[in-house]
């Protein structure tokens, strides 16, 4: 998908049942090592852990949210997230995912619990239309 102009972003983030709690250097031996293991090591760009909801969210993501509707009305258990104040357009969960624009504009969010064969899906479809335009552009 790189050719296409694709680029995967990880951000780390530990506002959802405390998933994420090492320090920084600890982050990619736990994926390799632990969660999920087996030697894994992510092959997309890893940012540094930080907040995606709340006082502290990262500017990133407060401009993601305010440009793509949110996904489902709920946001579930609140035992389970930490950050204030929760309002309905915050990130659900971990994986929930944005697909921005080569302009920077978020073009579609999907909730976590979406399949990833529709995430790919809906993905290469917005390639081909961004392909298509340039074609005639």
């Amino acid at each position: 998908m790189k050719p296409l102009g694709l680029t995967v972003l990880g951000f780390p983030c530990n506002q959802f049942g405390k998933q994420e709690p090492g320090q920084r250097h600890e982050i990619l031996p736990g994926l390799k090592h632990v969660r999920p293991g087996n030697g894994f090591v992510p092959n997309f760009l890893l940012f540094e852990k930080g907040d995606v909801n709340g006082k502290d969210e990262q500017k990133v993501f407060t401009f993601l949210k305010s440009s793509c509707p949110p996904v489902g009305d709920t946001l579930g258990d609140p035992s389970r997230l930490f950050w204030e104040p929760m309002k309905i357009s915050d990130i659900k969960w971990n994986f929930e995912k944005f697909l921005v624009g080569p302009d920077g504009k978020a073009v579609k969010r999907w909730h976590p619990s979406v399949n990833i064969s529709e995430i790919r899906s809906d993905i290469h479809k917005y390639l081909m239309q961004i392909f298509t335009q340039r074609m005639f552009d």
